[in-house]
């Protein structure tokens, strides 16, 4: 398969230029490690056999330097002529799986889709369909789904498929077009840094599309990127004031979370630092936690009174209602439309960060991979499927995962931990934690803040937004289809497997 490079002008608007945005921090994790016994003997044999680069002699010093990891290709090369073990005269040499790459990573991110993913950041090149980095471990969920993709490849440009999503398909409030069918999460103030926030409010500007500031309100330095920041008023409505929700174009209320389900949101107190207690109006260093739910909010007619204050303040902003998923997920969606929501954002219980407790990510909610075709099909039934845009969340981690919602039902995709990994998440886990992360992206702490710079931050989410595009253009050149919402519903395409098949033709 062949991609040519994106005109000036795309569908349906500038597409930012990609640049190769490498990290420090991440430039000596490699997937294999060399080893080169006290037997070498700094021939130099390996260094002019490799094209990889992987060895490197000192010409006139006969001295051999310490093999670079990173683009070694391992094991696979045993079968070249030019595998540096097989060839050593010494059998100095042998290749094993890193220590690092080993212990990166869990069952739903995997040291594959975390490399995968940090390569996309750093070169805005896609995967192939059938790359190892697509799919997670978990054994359920979106990792036991995979397309059917034809084998025949095809040619195709970028420039002549479609990647849009229209955000607001009703009479009211403000027309909203993003070239890509996703947007950011909303990940509040003090459960990431502000530098956090502010990479990926940049990389929305950057694709015209949008960030959510979370619960813990707005900063002051997001205000520059309002056009393309959504405010989130959530049941502990920390921050939220009236000024915030007019400077928005999408308000999104949150009335449930699919990875707490019932439990509302907390912020532990090390993370509750002066500046946080300041944005959320509370003492700092206190635990903080959203009841649940909205206790002014116990009917579809409580809920239009909400959307109806809202509109009050911003008659042109997008409203979005998100929920989480209950067995009865399809009325609550209708009952939004009819409380005048735009958008229903439905949130599964695969996503939250690593303060998200596990008992309750993986016991309360419905999949959401089961909650998408059931709205989807219910919102048909009643005639209203046209007027909804129908957001999914909750765990979507790669390009395929996103494409999957969208032929499940959903018009687009909502990300959060995605950003983060392109940041350079371990997914170590310590997220509730004020010094727990090691990389300065969930962390409230000011000298690990400073690890984040914005700017190298939002290029490299920008990349891998590029980077998803492109791989969702061939996917949908193979099915023949040059817009994404012809992908929309088409469970026909999908499998349900332990491994992916490629099918022959069409």
């Amino acid at each position: 398969m062949s991609w040519t490079a994106e005109p000036k002008r795309a569908c349906p608007a500038d597409l930012p230029e990609q640049a190769l945005v490498p990290s420090d921090q991440l430039r000596f994790i490699n997937r294999f490690t060399v080893v080169r016994a006290d037997a070498c003997i700094s021939c130099g044999l390996c260094a002019s056999l490799c094209p990889y680069g992987v060895h490197k002699r000192i010409e006139g010093h006969g001295k051999i330097l310490s093999p670079d990891d990173r683009s070694c290709i391992g094991p696979a090369c045993s079968v070249n002529y030019f595998f540096c073990v097989a060839n050593c005269p010494t059998r100095s040499l042998s290749v094993k799986t890193s220590d690092t790459y080993l212990s990166m990573g869990d069952p739903r991110w995997t040291s594959d889709m975390i490399l995968a993913t940090w390569a996309q950041a750093e070169t805005g090149r896609p995967l192939p369909l059938d790359h190892p980095g697509n799919t997670g471990a978990s054994g359920g969920g979106f990792d036991k789904l995979f397309f059917k993709v034809p084998e025949t490849e095809v040619e195709f440009s970028p420039s002549e498929i479609c990647t849009s999503l229209d955000l607001n398909r009703r009479k009211t409030g403000t027309k909203v077009r993003i070239p890509i069918p996703i947007y950011g999460g909303g990940m509040s103030f003090g459960s990431v840094s502000v530098h956090t926030m502010l990479s990926r409010a940049k990389a929305a500007k950057s694709w015209n599309t949008f960030t959510c500031t979370g619960e813990g309100g707005y900063p002051e330095l997001l205000v520059p990127y309002k056009d393309h920041v959504i405010t989130q008023i959530a049941t502990g409505l920390f921050g939220v004031r009236e000024e915030t929700i007019q400077r928005a174009r999408i308000v999104e209320f949150k009335y449930a979370q699919g990875a707490k389900p019932g439990l509302g949101g907390h912020l532990l107190h090390d993370k509750n630092t002066p500046e946080v207690a300041r944005m959320r109006e509370a003492v700092p260093y206190t635990s903080l936690f959203s009841p649940f739910p909205f206790h002014s909010v116990y009917s579809v007619e409580d809920h239009k009174k909400h959307l109806d204050w809202a509109y009050s303040i911003n008659p042109g902003a997008i409203l979005s209602v998100k929920v989480s998923t209950p067995n009865d997920v399809e009325m609550v969606s209708v009952g939004s439309y009819y409380a005048g929501a735009h958008i229903v954002h439905l949130d599964g219980g695969y996503g939250g960060t690593g303060a998200a407790p596990e008992i309750a990510k993986k016991n309360i909610a419905m999949p959401i991979e089961y909650a998408i075709p059931k709205v989807h099909k219910f919102l048909v039934n009643e005639g209203i499927r046209d007027e909804v845009t129908l957001i999914a969340s909750g765990g979507l981690r790669t390009a395929m995962d996103v494409a999957k919602t969208i032929a499940l039902g959903a018009d687009g995709a909502v990300i959060g931990t995605a950003d983060l990994v392109a940041l350079g998440c371990v997914r170590c886990g310590n997220c509730e934690s004020g010094r727990g992360c090691p990389r300065g992206i969930a962390t409230t702490d000011p000298m690990l803040d400073k690890l984040i710079d914005s700017d190298w931050g939002a290029k490299r989410i920008s990349n891998l937004y590029g980077a998803w595009r492109l791989q969702w253009c061939e996917l949908l050149a193979r099915f023949e289809m040059d817009d994404i919402s012809q992908l929309r519903g088409r469970m026909d395409l999908l499998r349900r497997a332990d491994k992916p098949a490629k099918e022959v033709g069409k």
